[in-house]
């Protein structure tokens, strides 16, 4: 005889006690209709013989049953509760609280009594935040959302357009505006549109960790896009990211996004993105700003009215954007950017410079440091090269400038003579200018600019003139001296080191006898 399993029979009760039929039950758990037929006798029995179930009329009221008895409450973790509460605090979980109650106290209980003993320390209150109240001109909040179905350019599709909203944390006073494509640029661009519309900028901008403001989200130390870092500068407003997955921290731009979709743009289409724009921009000034603030109980646009002469003022001009790109310095200490080259020093041959190009012109930055090395005008045509004269390896005005000033070294004289020849004959004149500065190597510095003296005043040119001109003076002064000529820095026999020539003849004519003396032959002893 086969025996239903206990949790088939308990099945087979439940069915027949909410009043379904054998065939019914039979259907349900496929069981055969001969057991189910004993099942319901069985289970007939006993529900009559069941303590506080009525069994005579139906008016009878069955006596209550008497109090079950309480199970003690005593947990075997209790003597251990207030390691399980430190630990709890230490956020660790249920298997590492049992296991460290296993290992240091030798605990014997099972796992799911320190589960369910740890489960009623553990505190489920709701999530909390913190409202928090902001001065006037402190903080705006800025996101993204979705605008109305628009006509896309160029087809006959209607797509939703980015939805971008700057909403001031005091007044609650919005900026809307749809675009197309969003980009660092559109993202920055934005902003600046958002600070003219409301005439001034706030201390502070809240924004979500998106790619187009933060290039890597981080607790700490967020990394900013640069054109987005550099246009909160320009206006002075710091960024604050919000910490990644907490909406509360921006929620009235939240809200401002969710009031203008459900409100403003729901089951709205427009033709064009201008179109929507315009539309925006007059709901804002009728509906939006009309209203009366749910929690602060005042007309949005009257407190608008005390923040705006709080707002940071704006500068007179606005962002010059800029793209930036990663450069190495080529060997002659230039990089190249739109097929041009530009100057680079003093950067280092072969290092990593930031180039940041603007409409007009270009800027050469140190890639650590960010620090400014060159600014430069952009070329008008491909294969320029934007080098200063000074910096070029063979510039012929570079080499004059250096003549000059060697001749300068010389004497005011050879100076102006080398400067009139520069000027009436320029580069051809080079050669002509080395040559007289040349002489200071053979001849006194007071000879060269003395003839070239006479030759400004003679009206002499040539260089071979000034040359036998410097030669004529130089023996004029030593005909003057009467000193035998040794070269430009004469020798003197004035020094007490040097005896008399008297001394000088005694000397060698001892030096004669003595060497007479040896090479006479020796005399033989016998």
């Amino acid at each position: 005889m086969n025996v239903l399993k206990p949790h088939l029979q308990t099945t087979v009760f439940t069915l027949l006690a909410a009043g379904k039929s054998q065939r019914e039950v039979a259907r349900l758990t496929e069981i055969d209709r001969k057991t189910i037929r004993g099942l319901a006798r069985r289970f007939v029995i006993e529900e009559a013989n069941s303590p506080g179930v009525a069994t005579g009329p139906p008016g009878q009221i069955p006596p209550p049953r008497p109090p079950a008895p309480s199970r003690p409450s005593t947990s075997a973790c209790e003597s251990h509760r207030a390691f399980i509460e430190a630990q709890l605090q230490l956020r660790r979980n249920f298997t590492a609280i049992y296991q460290d109650l296993v290992d240091q106290f030798g605990f014997t209980a099972s796992y799911n009594s320190v589960k369910r003993f740890a489960g009623t320390l553990v505190a489920h209150d709701p999530a909390q935040f913190d409202r928090l109240e902001f001065a006037p001109g402190e903080e705006t909040q800025v996101d993204y959302g979705e605008g109305a179905l628009t006509l896309h350019p160029g087809t006959e599709r209607y797509r939703r357009p980015r939805l971008f909203v700057m909403t001031l944390r005091y007044s609650r006073r919005s900026f809307r505006r749809v675009v197309w494509t969003s980009s660092q640029e559109a993202w920055a661009r934005l902003h600046e549109q958002a600070w003219r519309y409301f005439g001034g900028s706030s201390q502070y901008v809240v924004l979500d960790n998106l790619k187009e403001g933060v290039i890597k989200p981080d607790l700490y130390e967020p990394q900013l896009n640069p054109v987005y870092a550099a246009v909160l500068a320009h206006y002075g407003v710091v960024a604050d990211p919000a910490r990644v997955r907490d909406p509360n921290r921006k929620g009235s731009v939240e809200n401002a996004i969710q009031h203008t979709q459900k409100t403003a743009l729901k089951g709205r289409r427009f033709a064009s993105i201008e179109e929507q724009n315009t539309f925006l921009e007059q709901w804002e000034m009728r509906w939006a700003a009309q209203r009366i603030h749910g929690s602060a109980k005042r007309q949005v646009e009257a407190m608008f009215q005390e923040e705006r002469p709080l707002l940071r003022p704006l500068p007179l001009q606005g962002f010059a954007y800029f793209t930036e790109s990663l450069r190495t310095v080529c060997d002659d200490s230039c990089v190249r950017v739109a097929h041009s080259s530009y100057a680079a020093r003093p950067a280092p041959i072969g290092s990593r410079v930031l180039v940041r190009l603007f409409e007009q012109h270009l800027e050469i930055r140190d890639f650590q440091s960010q620090a400014l090395l060159r600014t430069h005008p952009r070329a008008r045509q491909p294969g320029s090269l934007i080098l200063p004269d000074e910096e070029r390896p063979f510039n012929p005005s570079r080499e004059t400038r250096r003549i000059l000033i060697q001749a300068k070294a010389i004497g005011p004289a050879t100076e102006q003579l080398c400067q009139c020849l520069f000027e009436q004959e320029g580069r051809v004149g080079q050669r002509r200018l080395w040559g007289i500065v040349s002489l200071a190597k053979r001849y006194p510095r007071t000879l060269i600019d003395r003839a070239c003296a006479m030759a400004l005043h003679d009206g002499v040119r040539s260089y071979p003139q000034i040359k036998a001109l410097t030669e004529r003076l130089l023996n004029e002064a030593l005909a003057d001296i009467d000193t035998p000529v040794q070269g430009e820095l004469p020798l003197t026999q004035d020094d007490r080191l040097i005896r008399a020539a008297e001394d000088y003849g005694d000397l060698f004519s001892l030096g004669a006898q003595k060497s007479a003396a040896l090479s006479l032959p020796l005399e033989d002893p016998k």
